[in-house]
């Protein structure tokens, strides 16, 4: 089955979330976030109409919130006011602020039967590590990703590069990014808006520092490997004007690789899809560089339970989750949007091993999970990454020096996490 056959059978699914029986037992209102392009409301929508097919004692009302940030406050605004909310759809990084605000139960929970258990135990490990504390299970991975590279083959070949061979190091992401940037666009952008410290992130693992504890309580911005990071992203455009100076737009990132402007872009790989229905040029997916260390953080978002529903809701909730991250449905969701499929499971199923074998572009993000590490995530976690975020763009712009504004960020972690250690 084609990706276009996939996506249709959802979109044609969607249409059928009218006719549900009037005799449906349990009502579930899920918060969902929708943060990157394409129609990603019509393809949850679909697979929404084929559960309500499976389980007609089951209603799901699925409310499209905006971006994470946006769903966390509807969600915890809707709690507040006694409404129901058994589960949502939420930044993986946020189980440690939703455990210390009492907002959700872990899985374990809810959980009955070995089957219930074994499927726990089904995903990528790298998935999970957001989500597994203190021995116990808060989140279950749906919308996630890691950051990935793509790229240009067009004008790879047109700058005298072979288009199959993307950097594989720091230094030839700067020497490629030159030898693209005498041809006209830029050599590379990495958005610096949006999710900054994300980007970061990937920079410092790449240097062979992680930004933070296992525990949520530490923070190392000012490490000096980090401050290295900070300084090879400032040099890009600073000393190689291989990237435009300044700050780069998240939101329109995409638009820009799609019409020239750069010849490579990071970005989640939730665009994939969405680049590949739109570019008019051959372009390419690659792991990120490496210096001392191939590596991205995961991203995206986990499937939580919220404290105050009933047992039924909770039985509700857990099947309609099993259901979405079923490996045939995980395989459909991968194809259709370009996230990761959350289990190796998913990758095994006919659908998706065919798709991979047809665009081997689908299976990068996996293979990248090898590498991976746990995104971000701290208590008090809003308020760190907005100190790092603010470092990041400081420098960026060229407002303070990398060492000075991570070490203001550092400070202001310090001051934020002492409580906790």
């Amino acid at each position: 089955m084609t990706r276009h056959t996939l996506t249709a059978t959802l979109l044609a699914g969607a249409t059928a979330l009218t006719a549900l029986p009037a005799s449906a037992q349990t009502e579930l209102t899920m918060y969902y976030p929708i943060a990157v392009g394409g129609a990603l409301t019509q393809v949850v929508d679909g697979l929404i109409a084929e559960f309500h097919e499976a389980h007609p004692e089951i209603r799901v009302n699925s409310i499209y919130a905006g971006n994470y940030d946006d769903t966390r406050v509807r969600v915890l605004s809707a709690i507040s006011s006694g409404d129901s909310a058994p589960l949502s759809v939420l930044f993986s990084i946020d189980a440690l602020d939703l455990i210390e605000q009492e907002m959700i139960i872990p899985f374990d929970d809810v959980l009955e039967t070995d089957e219930d258990r074994e499927w726990l135990d089904s995903f990528y490990p790298g998935l999970m590590a957001n989500g597994q504390i203190d021995g116990q299970t808060w989140g279950v991975p749906f919308q996630r990703s890691t950051i990935v590279a793509y790229y240009n083959k067009d004008m790879f070949s047109a700058a005298g590069l072979d288009p199959e061979a993307p950097p594989a190091n720091w230094d030839e992401l700067v020497s490629m990014g030159l030898a693209l940037r005498e041809t006209g666009p830029y050599g590379i952008m990495i958005p610096s808006t949006g999710y900054p410290y994300w980007m970061f992130q990937a920079l410092a693992t790449q240097n062979g520092m992680e930004l933070m504890n296992g525990d949520g309580t530490e923070t190392y911005f000012d490490d000096p490997a980090v401050v290295e990071a900070l300084e090879y992203w400032v040099s890009l455009s600073a000393e190689h004007d291989i990237m435009p100076s300044g700050t780069v737009e998240w939101g329109t990132l995409r638009q820009a690789f799609l019409e020239g402007q750069t010849a490579m872009m990071w970005h989640t790989t939730g665009n994939l899809t969405a680049v590949r229905d739109e570019a008019s040029f051959d372009f390419g997916v690659a792991m990120l560089p490496e210096k001392v260390r191939p590596g991205s953080p995961t991203g995206g978002g986990n499937f939580y339970l919220f404290e105050g529903a009933s047992d039924e809701e909770y039985r509700a909730a857990l099947t309609l989750i099993r259901f979405l991250t079923d490996p045939e449905r995980a395989a459909q969701w991968s194809i259709a949007t370009g996230y990761v499929g959350v289990s190796p499971a998913a990758y095994e199923t006919d659908v998706l091993r065919a798709y991979a074998e047809d665009f081997p572009a689908a299976i990068v993000a996996r293979d990248q999970l090898e590498y991976s590490v746990a995104e971000l995530s701290t208590y008090e976690g809003a308020r760190v990454r907005d100190a790092l975020n603010t470092a990041i763009q400081s420098a960026l712009t060229g407002s303070a020096a990398p060492a000075d504004a991570l070490a203001q960020a550092q400070a202001i972690a310090d001051r934020l996490l002492a409580p906790y250690r």
